[in-house]
């Protein structure tokens, strides 16, 4: 009888599907770059007091969060070149995901920096600092510790989220596994690879999420503060 999982052809083909992480890595790292500082300045338009700031803004929140990534990835790839622009499809994936993730972010950011007190802004306008300064130098080093959980998540969707990309020939971890399966006609053995594959990958990443967030709450809450959060030994009952 034929066992369900072939480790061997996992074994032998994995080379193969880890040369599709470069892609993968390479488009979840640009997407979410690009996410981030396109992110953060729709939040603040989202945050503008004038109407003609705020509602685009709103609106492209709107849009992309109702938007399947799956149709963006088909509009910049195979839309595009009729109006005379022609994306490759990487690029096409970025622009796809890294304008999809920003309507997230954004919505993070601006929770982020709702979160830090009126106070703070008070404070660092007796002290004569610019709109810009305060927001650079005070609010948003608080606010990042508020985001990053948030922005993590959505890292971590970008990861899984690039195995979309296969739909247009980028050759990422699930196109690979997808070629070794029509070759060896074993679909399962090599699926279940891929979702190791990402597996590893995110479990890897979020490693460094809990880095980030100790390092963060060290810095702002100090030693003692850190130490008190971790915790305690267990008393029998």
């Amino acid at each position: 009888m034929r066992s369900f999982f072939d480790p061997v052809l996992a074994v032998e083909s994995l080379s193969f599907v880890l040369l599709g992480l470069r892609y993968t890595v390479l488009i979840a790292v640009t997407s979410m770059a690009a996410g981030m500082v396109i992110g953060l300045a729709v939040a603040l338009a989202r945050m503008a007091q004038r109407r003609l700031v705020q509602a685009p803004a709103r609106l492209y929140i709107s849009f992309m969060r109702g938007t399947p990534v799956l149709v963006l990835l088909f509009l910049f790839y195979f839309g595009l070149p009729s109006l005379g622009i022609g994306l490759s499809a990487v690029w096409a994936a970025i622009a796809a995901f890294g304008l999809n993730s920003a309507a997230f972010i954004a919505e993070i950011d601006r929770g982020a920096i709702l979160s830090v007190p009126k106070g703070q802004w008070e404070s660092a306008r007796s002290l004569g600092l610019s709109e810009a300064q305060i927001l650079f130098k005070v609010v948003l080093p608080q606010a990042a510790r508020v985001a990053v959980p948030g922005l993590s998540n959505v890292m971590l969707d970008l990861i899984k989220a690039t195995s979309l990309a296969s739909v247009i020939t980028v050759q990422e971890v699930l196109l690979n596994a997808k070629i070794v399966a029509g070759r060896t006609f074993d679909t399962f053995t090599m699926y279940l690879t891929a979702a190791l594959v990402y597996w590893a990958v995110c479990s890897i990443f979020s490693l460094f999420q809990d880095r980030l967030e100790r390092r963060l709450d060290l810095s702002v809450n100090g030693p003692a503060a850190s130490r008190a959060a971790e915790p305690g030994p267990r008393t029998a009952e």
